[in-house]
């Protein structure tokens, strides 16, 4: 189970990094969007991978997970998906003004002389 977490975290970060390079707004967000199911997938791991047992101490309970990596996965999961709202906003706006979603990166400081 933990090589099959593991390789998932290992694909959603590739293919975030990879869409991130590209040079279109819908890929980088999606890419941005990946890399924080990543990051969530990791925070879930750190509290152990068990079956079938409680995050709550009991009486008698010897096998238990961790709660704080799920209260805090459940907190990046509301934030990124405000983010990412945001995020799809201003690229929208960005699209509808100029007609196309490509990032320039090109250096404009040499045709200003």
């Amino acid at each position: 189970m933990e090589f099959l977490v593991a390789s998932a975290i290992g694909v959603l970060t590739t293919a975030g990094v990879y869409l991130i390079l590209r040079l279109r707004a819908f890929p980088v967000i999606l890419g941005t969007a990946m890399l924080s199911y990543a990051v969530n997938v990791f925070l879930f791991s750190t509290g152990r991978l068990a079956v079938n047992a409680p995050p709550i101490l009991e009486h008698g309970v010897n096998n238990y997970t961790d709660p704080l990596p799920q209260a805090l996965v459940l907190t990046a999961i509301v934030i990124s998906f405000a983010m990412t709202a945001v995020v799809v906003m201003i690229a929208l706006g960005a699209f509808l003004e100029t007609g196309d979603d490509k990032i320039d990166i090109s250096d404009d400081s040499e045709d200003d002389t």
